[in-house]
């Protein structure tokens, strides 16, 4: 009898860790209070609650009786709440410090792609600040993008959610060298071995191509275009045929003009494009990433970064051309991204492009939308990114002011920020 009781106990206690073991983890409740809130999916609420279950958005409401029993409640009714922002061109491997008497240019080539990545924490922090939750990286040295994307997606590296490009496809730039000299990562000339390189970085698990079909980037804003319309055509198509999205870099008009007939998903910097271009852009619903403000950031910085004096009238000038290029997009109803194309210790400005927007002649709203709802779209995110929605991610900023009617208010007064469900910065305290 006593053996038979033992027995039972044990069998008793098997089932209940076994029980233990299969039952669900209880859910981590949130209820948002926001004064205002600015959905995306074109309503403003008075007195919002947004109700989070662990990463993802339950409801939103305006009835306090609504927030679940137990919920952890955090009262930002002083603040108006925005999905969290996407940036679509950025390059948070390439992050620097402003080391004292040694240019950030130099800190990037003697720096081994461990301590780049390392860095990159700091500017994935500065992100995270600025209201991004998101972005689009498109080029990094020995993968370390994905090796970034993936410590954050493990928790081990707080950061925003990043979708990585790998090695960028570019031509050869560099004269023979006699000698054994390891191959560049994205070196790509003719179609097989654009078709090669798009491969590689798939198998390397980027998740969308890059392709830089002109010359310009940092002081130099010459716009030749390197890639012929059939390898830009085989570029797009292979990434297609992989299920991946593909961006195409060109400062000027002839890349852009080809990447948008090869049928490229979005058009990165294109200053100068003709009214053909921009018409067929529209037609096919091509997004625009104009990265207007990073010029700037090279104007305002460029004696730290190392670049040499006497590129900043050309700077100047292309940054004129390239917001009259972005007025006239904008007139013909093309679609546009935010992108900020941040670099070195750009990170935290990431959304100065927005300003840019409005000058261009878009309404705050409409600026506001190139950074959610467009930006979500691009990546092929809509249903979980870009919006305060139930089933969205629970990406939340909170601003101080009204950005529907001074966008400065989203660039400037970021107070808090939710990323999937982590409140990853709180300024909302006095003083901070």
């Amino acid at each position: 009898m006593k053996t038979f009781r033992l027995v039972l106990s044990f069998a008793s206690l098997f089932c209940a860790i076994a029980s233990a073991q299969t039952s669900p983890a209880p859910k981590s409740v949130k209820a948002a209070k926001f004064g205002k809130l600015w959905d995306a999916k074109g309503k403003v609420w008075n007195n919002a609650i947004v109700i989070i279950e662990d990463d993802k958005i339950k409801s939103v409401t305006t009835k306090p009786s609504d927030i679940p029993a137990g919920a952890q409640v955090i009262d930002l009714s002083k603040f108006t709440g925005l999905p969290g922002l996407i940036d679509v061109h950025t390059h948070l491997t390439q992050y620097t410090d402003e080391t004292p008497g040694k240019p950030m240019l130099k800190q990037l080539v003697d720096n081994p792609p461990a301590v780049e990545v390392f860095l990159a924490r700091k500017g994935a922090l500065r992100t995270l600040e600025a209201g991004v939750t998101t972005v689009r990286d498109l080029g990094a040295d020995q993968y370390e993008d994905i090796a970034m994307r993936d410590l954050i997606n493990r928790g081990e590296m707080i950061g925003p959610r990043m979708f990585v490009s790998g090695y960028g496809l570019t031509v050869t730039s560099t004269p023979f060298k006699p000698g054994f000299n390891p191959p560049q990562g994205g070196i790509a000339d003719g179609v097989p071995e654009v078709l090669r390189v798009v491969r590689q970085q798939v198998a390397a698990g980027a998740d969308v191509i890059k392709m830089y079909a002109s010359t310009g980037t940092d002081d130099d804003t010459t716009q030749f275009e390197t890639y012929s319309y059939d390898e830009i055509k085989a570029a797009v198509d292979a990434a297609h045929q992989f299920g991946k999205k593909i961006a195409i870099h060109s400062y000027g008009p002839d890349g852009a003009r080809d990447a948008v007939r090869a049928g490229t998903d979005s058009l990165e910097h294109a200053t100068d494009m003709d009214d053909a271009t921009i018409q067929e852009m529209a037609r096919r619903g091509t997004f625009y990433v104009p990265t207007i403000d990073h010029n700037r950031y090279y104007l305002d910085n460029w004696q730290k970064i190392g670049y040499a004096d006497g590129f900043q009238a050309k700077t100047k000038a292309f940054i004129e051309r390239n917001l009259e290029t972005a007025r006239k997009a904008h007139k013909a109803g093309v679609k546009f991204a935010m992108g900020s194309d941040a670099i070195y210790t750009m990170f935290g400005q990431n959304t100065r492009e927005l300003g840019w927007f409005v000058k261009a002649g878009m309404t705050p709203e409409e600026a506001l939308r190139t950074a959610t709802t467009n930006a979500a779209e691009l990546l092929g995110k809509s249903k979980e990114l870009g919006a305060v929605a139930p089933g969205y991610y629970a990406d939340l900023v909170a601003v101080e002011g009204d950005p529907l009617a001074d966008i400065n208010v989203a660039i400037d007064h970021v107070r808090w920020v939710m990323k999937a469900g982590a409140v990853v910065v709180d300024k909302t305290k006095s003083g901070e």
